[in-house]
């Protein structure tokens, strides 16, 4: 009899490619999944696991058990959510992930309203860029990602995922306060061609999208720094280091010596919800959702 958590772990192990990135998507130590495989391994009495250089691959026989684990969790997560359908409770856990600045500006408000109205139903949060969430539901790491694109780059949302929008961000530029545009009612790309940019890091979709952007209205961009955290970039911009984007959206307080004009091009930022579609059925993630489409509204009604 194959033991379910164990095929878990292999699936985990077959779709991170290592022993540390199965235990990072499983929430366990890698002792804890040597050991699984270890026990799966004497239940088929085959090797699943070889050595690869400073790291393991799956054998033949490993490949293809693992094909059959995936089915396996599907029917399972499938039987779940129609089990949790039947009952019509929004019971359990639903775990969410989402991108720094919307964890900030959404999870407050939806985790708030979920503890109030479903008391049974136990959340659980991560921070992750939009690229990583999208990969996190379709492996099954989360239920539900809030991701984002822009309205002259969209970000491709995979086949067997249903989005939908929660709130549309207007973002500003950040400059310092002496800036010479720091008076204006509104800002141009342009107007910011010879100023060196503070950025999020290279890879980012963010980033792709600010290159793209310039580009495309004739500016070859001049990046200087790199920066993840928007309160980094603010600071950067309040030290005289250059101009950022800034989006509304999870801002918090600017600080002083920062100045911030609104684009007069249409230029947004859209925020999205994105689970996986077998997951309709399930209670908690229509909860989850409904939860960050109202946290989304006050956000809109608040103007950001």
């Amino acid at each position: 009899m194959l033991n379910l958590e164990r095929l878990r772990t292999l699936d985990a192990l077959a779709r991170h490619g290592s022993v540390t990135g199965a235990a990072d998507g499983l929430h366990v130590t890698t002792s804890a999944v040597s050991q699984q495989m270890a026990k799966l391994e004497r239940e088929v009495g085959q090797r699943l696991l070889a050595r690869n250089g400073r790291g393991v691959r799956l054998t033949d026989a490993g490949r293809l058990l693992a094909d059959h684990a995936a089915r396996i969790l599907s029917q399972v997560e499938l039987a779940q959510s129609d089990i949790e359908a039947q009952r019509g409770e929004v019971v359990g856990e639903v775990r969410l992930c989402a991108f720094p600045t919307a964890a900030r500006g959404l999870f407050p408000a939806a985790l708030t309203s979920l503890r109030v109205d479903h008391p049974e139903l136990t959340v659980r949060t991560q921070e992750l860029e939009p690229e990583q969430g999208l990969r996190a539901v379709q492996r099954g790491d989360v239920d539900l990602a809030v991701v984002l694109d822009w309205s002259n780059k969209r970000l491709p949302v995979p086949g067997g995922l249903t989005k939908v929008e929660l709130v549309d961000d207007a973002p500003d530029i950040a400059m310092p306060a002496g800036h010479p545009l720091a008076d204006r009612e509104a800002v141009e790309l342009e107007d910011f061609a010879d100023d060196p940019w503070v950025s999020w890091p290279e890879g980012e979709f963010c980033y792709e999208w600010l290159v793209f952007t310039l580009r495309s209205r004739g500016i070859e961009p001049r990046i200087a720094h790199l920066a993840g955290e928007h309160h980094t970039q603010l600071a950067l911009i309040a030290a005289g280091f250059g101009v950022c984007v800034a989006p509304r959206l999870g801002r918090g307080p600017v600080p002083e010596g920062v100045r911030l004009v609104p684009v007069r091009q249409t230029m947004r930022r859209h925020v999205h919800a994105v689970w996986r579609t077998d997951a309709d059925r399930r209670p908690s993630v229509r909860a989850a959702v409904e939860a960050l489409r109202a946290a989304g509204a006050g956000v809109a009604a608040a103007g950001g």
